[in-house]
């Protein structure tokens, strides 16, 4: 389905198509601040920055939540699966998550177990499903995509202009080279 700002939203089916940047946003089981700590959202930041390497994508924007993260990114090949970048984003934090609170024996691990029909028991790092995915298909459509995702910290009230908060590529486009991750893009070009 189009969207009156010139995006596809989609529930399910990828819309892999040549050209389109991604607006995603993966949320953490049951809405817990499983992000909330700086070890969670680095390992969330080295995930995004291989998979871009492995996939040949140019990040645009993110930022990262106690709660949920979004990322703007634009593939940079004619063929290309958001399924395939999705799991290469999120299956490396879920991974360290766990292995973690395994490790410290926390409490954390009976919240996040989950059980799936036929009576297996996993433990949930992320909600089910592949997440969030539009496809952003004008220019104003990616500026705009990305001057929400970074107003997401205004919006909560955690800082008072989105370049205070540190987990976020506002940050880089304010001209800060001091941050978490680099993005692929001109900085001359106003937002």
């Amino acid at each position: 389905m189009i969207m009156d700002d010139g995006t596809i939203r989609h529930l399910r089916t990828d819309l892999n198509f040549p050209g389109h940047a991604h607006g995603l946003t993966f949320s953490c089981y049951h809405g817990y601040p499983l992000l909330s700590k700086d070890r969670a959202r680095q390992w969330l930041v080295d995930a995004l920055d291989r998979a871009r390497r492995i996939h040949a994508l140019l990040l645009l924007a993110y930022v990262i939540m106690p709660e949920h993260a979004h990322v703007v990114l634009l593939p940079e090949r004619e063929t290309y699966r958001m399924g395939d970048v999705r799991r290469s984003i999120k299956q490396p934090v879920s991974r360290r998550a766990i292995r973690l609170l395994r490790e410290q024996d926390s409490q954390w691990l009976e919240k996040l177990t989950a059980r799936q029909p036929g009576g297996k028991v996993r433990c949930r790092f992320w909600q089910d499903g592949g997440g969030y995915d539009r496809n952003v298909i004008s220019p104003d459509a990616l500026w705009s995509t990305i001057q929400y995702i970074h107003a997401n910290p205004v919006r909560r009230g955690l800082v008072d202009y989105p370049s205070q908060w540190e987990w976020s590529s506002a940050r880089w486009w304010d001209g800060v080279d001091d941050v978490p991750l680099v993005m692929d893009g001109d900085r001359s070009f106003s937002l």
